[in-house]
């Protein structure tokens, strides 16, 4: 999968489903402070993780991601090693 369309999918499931404001959703944001993102979201984010790609999130490895763009290179690696 291509990282443009991994970036389409996780925007999407964060305007979407999560209900994060649009303009809030750039590559730099900040999950936790421009995007919002608390505890519990995370927990929808590990199930949409996997409901949409089919990997389960290492949380060892989430806790250094502090940007969408992170965010987005940790599921590249982790969809090549899928």
């Amino acid at each position: 999968m291509e990282r443009a369309e991994i970036e389409q999918k996780v925007r999407a499931f964060l305007i979407d489903d999560l209900e994060i404001d649009e303009d809030k959703v750039f590559p730099e944001s900040r999950l936790k402070e421009d995007m919002g993102i608390d505890s519990l979201d995370y927990v929808d984010i590990v199930a949409g993780v996997l409901t949409i790609f089919g990997v389960k999130v290492n949380v060892e490895k989430m806790k250094a991601v502090k940007t969408l763009s992170q965010f987005i290179d940790y599921l590249e690696i982790e969809l090549k090693q899928k």
